[in-house]
């Protein structure tokens, strides 16, 4: 009896808690698409149709079957010295994003893109309540303000509560991650996304590495 209880202990499968795997790597970005812009300051820009950030960074995230948010976020995309930011904003189905405007102008916020078309008229720093969209389809959204032409941003709606922007060196961690079989993928720009398999174990940290 002593014999069997010590076999079932010993080749028992583990049981791994949920909520507590990691996966921290680096993403091999590009090089930059055009003339660097200002330090910490990045810009959407357009290259055959491909829309990226400049300098580049990417999106990571944890694909799977996930239960819907019980409460969906509220987050805000700034206008300010006549740029967005941030110029890249990771959001989940159901998030509400808040444009503030921080510049002593009018700005006026659209979207053509599939996923969310919307326009939010003119409006200065003193409008109330915020302007503001409910983004409630998975996809990029590239934004603009029709009256300044320069300014663009990219909101990447997805379908997962796990999902991080890497540094501009490409380094990302997520953390506090379920145990089980997903996909993590890489966002680079409008055209490419990167795929990994993992298995993620309780307790355990996952290096993962994209070429």
């Amino acid at each position: 009896m002593l014999l069997r209880l010590l076999a079932a202990f010993l080749f028992a499968a583990p049981v791994f808690a949920e909520g507590t795997a990691s996966i921290e790597g680096r993403v091999k970005l590009p090089a930059v698409r055009t003339a660097p812009v200002k330090i910490q300051r990045y810009e959407v820009v357009t290259n055959g149709g491909v829309v990226a950030l400049n300098p580049p960074l990417a999106v990571i995230y944890l694909e799977g079957q996930f239960a819907s948010a019980a409460h969906p976020a509220t987050v805000q995309m700034t206008q300010k010295n006549f740029a967005f930011l941030p110029a890249l904003l990771p959001v989940r189905v159901g998030t509400t994003v808040e444009f503030p405007n921080e510049d002593n102008t009018y700005h006026n916020i659209f979207s053509y893109s599939k996923p969310k078309r919307f326009d939010l008229g003119r409006y200065l720093p003193t409008e109330r309540p915020i302007p503001s969209q409910v983004f409630d389809t998975p996809g990029m959204v590239q934004l603009h303000c029709e009256i300044h032409h320069h300014m663009q941003a990219v909101i990447l709606v997805l379908d997962t509560p796990y999902f991080v922007t890497t540094d501009a060196e490409g380094r990302f961690r997520l953390a506090n991650l379920p145990a089980g079989n997903f996909k993590l993928k890489a966002w680079m720009d409008s055209k490419h996304t990167l795929e990994l398999p993992v298995e993620l174990k309780g307790g355990g940290t996952l290096h993962a590495d994209f070429p």
